[in-house]
């Protein structure tokens, strides 16, 4: 999960953020924290315990009826092709942006090394199968972190920054902020500066309302897969919690350094171009045996995305399209002939829709806003009876449309456009789950009994089992309260602010004895 979310575009994309913005900047993904670690207590068990094979699938697990054969077939194409390819679109486009400077390849020739390295991708992922893609993603994480690690060290130390205590003398005060100025205004500067209310916003219903690869509210996708895939829920649960650690607290400093060095060395970059001040401080500072191994880093990066993407792909356009509504009968031999030729044509589509993409930021505001809203169905139908098929099917083609309206009637921008389509959505699917009926009694009764969620059900699962949702709750506090305190302690240690880095600290103590107090009570590993 850590490897697959470090693809070749997120130290670009991080560049970006705190070139334009600062470190405050990073907000836009760092408040997704509370999210994963809400997946992390309330359902990494959940999805070990449903024995399914991948998200998608769960759908006819929960809800019953021609509507959920509807939905599951939908989202198989909706998911495995339509979305995937964009995903895959962004990251062929860092890719080659990377390319081009180091190499100074022309557009034609980066899209064809791009799709050589997807192809090797491709062919050990149809090969290997997912396990062969998580052993490459774990050898592949290594040689990422390694080689962004060593650049932020060589930059760092470069003498036109003089190492940690230059770069904090040379950069604008406000790019050293952790927190966004909450005045309303443009900052002249660069910082971001916005109201309290929409920081609040972020902060408070980004991560739960909006679906978005890798950080579905309640997990799915790629992060399902591989929680259903451990051998028990208690290996899912620490998994994930792993996940959430490593991806906010281990990963983003070497990128936010050499964010923040890019300010200082490549000051002529355009808002645009800012994203490339990181690979042009690969080509200037890393001395040649070096820039080797940063490039292998970044094709590391690259194909441990892909090939996850790839075979998360094929997994639901085979189990959950072809065997499902095609050939029920399909055996396992012409699964895994199907889901090899599925993963070529994805490779090809792929390619193809990169060529139509022109800009990494615009996919990532359409993926977020094309599924806001969604995200309080995909959460209550594991806990709450009356959710049913039609709330999902609701909720995941509202925000499309109310993402057209936004954009294309009111003219609004995000993250206007953003609220308003989670407020339409939510009140749709409401409106939709009280108009329509409730699923089935006996599927419903057959659901609790296989998965035991708690919350509310008319049935009861294992009284013996069931996990106390109170002090699941304070594990997930406590967890966040954590993470968040070791990402800003280690900030405010490496920019030299001690004493600001002191309450982090404590904090981070605090979270921690709430986290292992509340795992302690609650059953969720028995």
């Amino acid at each position: 999960m850590v490897a697959t979310t470090f693809a070749a575009d997120t130290p670009l994309a991080v560049t970006e953020l705190v070139g334009q913005h600062g470190i405050s900047g990073n907000w836009l993904w760092w408040s997704y924290l509370m999210g994963g670690m809400l997946t992390t207590f309330f359902f990494a068990r959940l999805w070990r315990r449903a024995q399914i094979l991948t998200e998608v699938e769960f759908i006819e697990l929960r809800y019953s009826g021609k509507q959920a054969a509807f939905l599951r077939g939908f989202k198989a194409v909706y998911l495995g092709l339509f979305m995937n390819v964009l995903v895959i679109g962004w990251v062929n486009l860092a890719l080659m942006s990377l390319l081009q400077v180091f190499f100074g390849l022309s557009e034609s020739s980066a899209l064809l090394y791009t799709a050589g390295a997807m192809a090797l991708a491709a062919t050990y992922s149809s090969l290997g199968g997912l396990w062969g893609v998580a052993v490459t993603d774990a050898l592949q994480f290594f040689v990422a972190m390694t080689g962004t690690i060593v650049l932020a060290v060589l930059v760092i130390r470069s003498p036109e920054i003089g190492g940690l205590e230059g770069l904090t003398n040379k950069v604008p005060d406000w790019s050293l902020d952790f927190f966004p100025r909450l005045n309303g205004q443009t900052d002249i500067a660069g910082a971001l500066s916005i109201s309290f209310g929409a920081f609040l916003a972020y902060v408070g219903v980004q991560w739960w309302a909006s679906w978005y690869p890798g950080m579905e509210p309640g997990g799915g996708g790629y992060a399902a897969q591989r929680m259903m895939s451990v051998k028990k829920e208690e290996d899912a649960l620490y998994a994930t919690l792993f996940f959430q650690i490593a991806h906010y607290c281990l990963r983003p400093w070497p990128w936010i350094l050499v964010g923040l060095a890019a300010m200082v060395l490549y000051p002529e970059l355009s808002d645009g171009d800012l994203k490339l001040g990181y690979v042009m401080a690969m080509r200037d500072y890393l001395p040649s045996g070096w820039r080797g191994l940063m490039l292998v880093a970044f094709f590391a990066a690259y194909m441990s995305t892909i090939s996850t993407q790839l075979n998360w792909g094929a997994g639901y356009l085979v189990n959950d399209g072809y065997k499902r509504f095609i050939r029920p009968q399909a055996d396992d031999k012409e699964q895994v002939q199907v889901s090899r030729l599925t993963t070529v044509a994805l490779m090809l589509i792929a390619l193809y829709a990169t060529t139509q993409m022109e800009s990494i930021s615009g996919v990532w505001t359409f993926l977020i806003e094309c599924g806001a809203g969604l995200g309080g169905v995909l959460i209550l139908r594991w806990y709450w009876w009356r959710i049913n098929a039609w709330s999902e099917i609701s909720a995941t083609v509202t925000p499309i449309i109310a993402y057209a309206l936004a954009h294309f009637v009111f003219d609004w921008d995000f993250p206007n456009s953003f609220f308003f389509t989670v407020g339409t959505t939510t009140v749709v699917w409401l409106l939709v789950t009280f108009l329509t009926k409730p699923e089935n009694e006996e599927h419903l009764k057959a659901f609790v009994l296989r998965v035991n969620p708690g919350g509310w059900w008319p049935y009861s699962g294992d009284e013996n089992n069931k996990p106390k949702l109170g002090y699941l709750a304070l594990a997930w506090m406590g967890a966040t309260v954590l993470t968040y305190s070791v990402l800003f302690a280690t900030g405010k240690w490496l920019l030299f602010s001690f004493y600001d880095a002191l309450p982090y600290f404590i904090s981070a103590i605090l979270g921690l004895i709430a986290l292992k107090f509340a795992m302690n009570k609650t059953k969720i590993l028995s």
